[in-house]
């Protein structure tokens, strides 16, 4: 007959955890020595660690060099600069031509600007015969 070995359930007090987490991190002892010291699985003394250590409690990091945001700002900056040099062109070219469209208004006495009012040209007629 074929008797299967009952694995006994082993209940550790807090107190004892908190020791085996303390040497553990201490460097005293490795995971698989004190699994043999206690007489219990790895996984077992994992979840001490993870539970009694909150060095080792899970949280979210973002690692991001310190380099890299401040080249991100110069970049930024370097950008923001070239476009405000290139609306002042802009702006420039603007006030430019309206300057033009104006000096031509006043030498050819042209209405160059189009009020919305004024009729629309039909354009230079029918090109059918």
């Amino acid at each position: 007959m074929n008797k299967r070995k009952l694995n006994k359930c082993r209940q550790f007090s807090e107190q004892i955890r908190r020791k085996a987490v303390e040497e553990f991190r201490s460097g005293k002892y490795t995971v698989k020595e004190l699994a043999d010291l206690y007489h219990c699985s790895p996984q077992a003394i994992y979840k001490w660690i993870h539970k009694y250590s909150p060095a080792d409690s899970p949280r979210v990091n973002v690692v991001e060099m310190s380099q890299s945001t401040d080249q991100k700002v110069k970049d930024l900056q370097a950008k923001i600069a070239d476009l405000e040099r290139m609306v002042g062109q802009k702006q420039i070219k603007v006030d430019f031509l309206e300057k033009m469209i104006e000096l031509a208004e006043e030498e050819y006495d042209l209405d160059v600007k189009k009020s919305s009012s004024s009729k629309r040209s039909n354009g230079s007629g029918s090109t059918t015969k």
